[in-house]
């Protein structure tokens, strides 16, 4: 079990916490129009998933603002806000903020991402809510990033799980001439017969 704080508190959270080289957890969230959105919706897309109390708290607002901005810089990634709201306050949230590419989704019809992302909040009187937490897929779903927040009131690294989720291009760049370089070493390998 791991433990995060609020306020100097500490808060117990239960679950198995997504493990960077592990596959995730498929689920299946609902989103504003109570509609079910399975993980497999977004196959073989990059995906952000930050997880969130509320999106009525100030910490879970100010985490979809900031990943709507970012999420400029990473068009091809997919930007899911998940907590335990009702669909009628993330539709709420989605008209007053007019988030452009963040989707904003809940736990209605899908109580075991809970556990299933380590995220379960144990300790009454937040028991039921969900602790903050970072997390990034490449397009296998493979965890590339994992953050469990410390403090509830606490926003995550943006900048460690980009890094994570995209590589620098100089580095990118660097490995693809390398790759090329052995090629052409192999090509112009000639055997001794």
């Amino acid at each position: 079990m791991a433990t995060v704080y609020l306020n100097h508190t500490e808060i117990n959270v239960g679950g198995q916490f997504p493990v960077v080289g592990e596959y995730a957890h498929s689920f299946l969230l609902v989103d504003s129009g109570m509609i079910d959105v399975p993980l497999s919706r977004f196959a073989g897309k990059p995906k952000v998933i930050a997880v969130i109390p509320s999106i009525d708290s100030e910490v879970g607002l100010m985490i979809a603002r900031q990943l709507d901005r970012l999420s400029a810089d990473w068009p091809d990634c997919v930007i899911l806000v998940v907590s335990v709201d009702t669909p009628y306050a993330l539709s709420r949230a989605m008209e007053q903020e007019r988030f452009r590419r963040v989707q904003l989704l809940c736990t209605l019809r899908g109580r075991d991402f809970h556990k299933d992302y380590g995220v379960m909040i144990t300790d009454i009187p937040l028991s039921g809510f969900m602790a903050t937490a970072l997390i990034g897929l490449n397009t296998y779903d493979i965890v590339t990033y994992s953050e469990l927040v410390s403090d509830l009131s606490s926003e995550p690294d943006y900048g460690a799980m980009a890094e994570c989720l995209f590589p620098p291009v100089e580095e990118e760049a660097e490995q693809i001439v390398d790759d090329a370089e052995q090629i052409t070493k192999l090509e112009r390998y000639t055997p001794d017969n």
